[in-house]
């Protein structure tokens, strides 16, 4: 077999519209591209593998099926827990295309839980509230605890449906660009190890997160920060990198998530000394309060001795005579005003694959027991920054790069602030994807491809041929459980200058030991040793833009919670951060402003 580094194995595929990743933004994007374009879907696991899947509890639109509710009060909840760093305008797109979306995607096929009167199911979720009462609304739409997994399942059907083509098993490690226009996108096929160049008059990228930085995190493996470091490679920014979300209920040490839906089906947080600890952190919805307020929260109750068994987690009752008990205490009702209470077999009927997973990794059956939980890495609210029709943007100044494209968890529109509220990451992915698709395919339509570079294989080769040539002095497992560690301690759930400073030091002088990383599997045949050094190198240099640009965000917002700065700083930080990694190594911060059209900030109460 060749060797990548064989120029002469380079093979060339020409479509007008390349989308890279196959989750649920991929697949949506290509969906629409497809309808009136040459569209291909390029991605490093087979589509059905996507970290799409895993999302459990819902995803939100103001359906109203249960009880009053409207995209108004959707856009408000999600300004207000983006701690008003999302862009306003950008949002009200977002939840007035929600309801559309849900509909698009039960006609589509996907089997939403059903209401008695056979309407869509909802749910409460955290930080989704009626903006007159205060108290947490039935938002979030769901299938069973597997809403992602049938979102996956449902555009991956309607793809192969209609004719998309699809590249498994091959990963994208660079982008192509010519006269300041995307012309392609450089990949090798695993099975081979030979490079592929896909020229293309538009690209969309929708590779996903990179919560593999911390030790402790909900992500897959294959969650490594492709698209960002690509496109940072080829000198365009990436937006808001500071903000990164901590889920409150991973499972203790796994970091598997345990979905919000528990606590939207009346679950509660309780510490070591058996007591409910919300009502002292968010006393109007309680556990319900947005990801970051719950996650502060648990991390105060261990900090201050409370922790289950003087261990660092605390635990989740859904235990059907805690719920009971707690939801006639908060006076929760069902839509026709009886008391709200559950059985074991409802709970097992609406969170299947949470008691299962429980069961299975905890020896817990949280029917009858408490689930041992701490918060766990989960969502990059950062990313290649993009407009709300995900036209990727190279400056402060909003300018577009034609024929480039996100959406998804990897671009930053930016709906999501300083902090995500739930099920609005499944919303992102489905309108952002359809509209990028659907941009991406219009601008091919006016636009001719761009000419290829003489070599367009060069710069990826130069990257694997420095691993495959170094000196083997650095170990790959090393830096990895480093960065894990002293990204988790130190650029975690509370922040500090001096933390913030030890953390860049060490990812910096992991940068220098992984030049000298090499590989011991010296074949091109699915050498996927080759491909996690490669992928490390993703990891390092978005830990490294990560940290640098919390430590020059002097106040705390949403996410990004410092103990030397605990206060928010509208006057001086109500602007998002651009940073760039120039050719000498150096990290460049700019800012714009935060998009406010109805809501000026105002202290978040829950």
């Amino acid at each position: 077999m060749h060797s990548i580094r064989e120029e002469h194995t380079m093979k060339t595929h020409q479509y007008e519209v390349i989308v890279v990743g196959a989750g649920g933004a991929g697949l949506m994007a290509g969906l629409y591209a497809s309808r009136t374009a040459k569209t291909a879907i390029i991605t490093k696991l087979y589509p059905t593998r996507s970290h799409t899947g895993t999302a459990q509890g819902g995803i939100g639109a103001a359906l109203g099926s249960e009880e009053e509710d409207h995209p108004e009060w959707h856009t408000y909840d999600t300004v207000k827990g983006s701690d008003y760093l999302g862009d306003q305008d950008a949002i009200e797109f977002m939840c007035n295309e929600a309801v559309q979306a849900v509909y698009e995607l039960e006609h589509m096929g996907l089997p939403f839980d059903r209401t008695p009167e056979g309407k869509i199911s909802q749910r409460p979720f955290g930080g989704h509230t009626n903006n007159v009462t205060g108290k947490a609304v039935k938002r979030a739409c769901h299938a069973a605890d597997r809403t992602g997994h049938m979102i996956l399942q449902t555009l991956y059907q309607q793809c192969m449906k209609n004719n998309v083509n699809f590249f498994d098993e091959f990963e994208v490690v660079d982008l192509l660009m010519v006269n300041g226009a995307a012309a392609g996108v450089v990949a090798i096929e695993l099975a081979t190890g030979e490079l592929h160049v896909f020229h293309a008059k538009a690209v969309i990228f929708a590779t996903g997160g990179h919560g593999r930085i911390w030790e402790i995190t909900s992500n897959a493996y294959a969650f490594t920060g492709d698209g960002p470091a690509v496109i940072m490679r080829r000198g365009l920014p990436l937006e808001d990198m500071e903000f990164f979300q901590f889920h409150p209920t991973g499972i203790y040490k796994l970091g598997i998530l345990i979905t919000e839906g528990v606590r939207g089906e009346g679950g509660i947080l309780i510490n070591g000394k058996g007591e409910r600890f919300m009502e002292k952190y968010a006393p109007r919805v309680k556990d319900l309060a947005s990801r970051d307020v719950v996650s502060r929260a648990i991390y105060m109750e261990i900090r201050d001795g409370n922790g289950a068994n003087g261990q660092n987690y605390v635990y989740l009752d859904v235990r059907p005579e805690s719920v009971n008990k707690y939801a006639a205490l908060d006076g929760r009702k069902n839509p026709d005003g009886s008391p709200y209470t559950v059985t074991g077999e409802e709970i097992l009927a609406k969170l299947p694959d949470i008691v299962d997973f429980c069961r299975v990794y905890l020896g817990v059956d949280p029917i009858t027991q408490l689930m041992p939980i701490q918060p766990t890495a989960h969502y990059t609210m950062g990313g290649i920054p993009t407009n709300k029709y995900g036209e990727t943007i190279l400056d402060e100044k909003n300018t577009t790069v034609p024929g480039l494209y996100a959406a998804g968890e990897c671009a930053c529109v930016s709906v999501h602030g300083a902090n995500r509220l739930g099920t609005n990451s499944l919303l992102d992915l489905v309108v952002f994807g359809k509209h990028a698709g659907l941009r991406a395919a219009e601008f091919a339509h006016q636009a001719e491809y761009q000419p290829l570079p003489a070599d367009p294989t060069e710069f990826a080769r130069l990257q694997f041929d420095r691993i495959r040539s170094a000196d083997g002095k650095g170990n790959a497992f090393d830096i990895a459980t480093t960065m894990k560690k002293v990204m988790f301690d130190d650029m975690g759930i509370f922040r500090s200058g001096k933390g913030m400073e030890n953390a860049l030091k060490v990812v910096r002088e992991l940068k220098e030991r992984y030049k000298h990383v090499t590989v011991t599997d010296t074949g091109s045949i699915f050498n996927m040793e080759l491909i996690n050094v490669w992928e490390l190198g993703n990891l390092l240099d978005l830990a490294e833009v990560t940290t640098v640009s919390a430590l020059a965000r002097t106040e705390s917002r949403g996410g990004h919670s410092r103990e030397d700065y605990p206060d928010r700083d509208d006057k001086n930080w109500l602007k998002h951060s651009l940073a760039w990694v120039r050719q000498n190594g150096l990290i460049d911060l700019k800012y714009k402003p935060v998009v406010i059209t109805k809501y000026e900030p105002k202290v978040r109460t829950y």
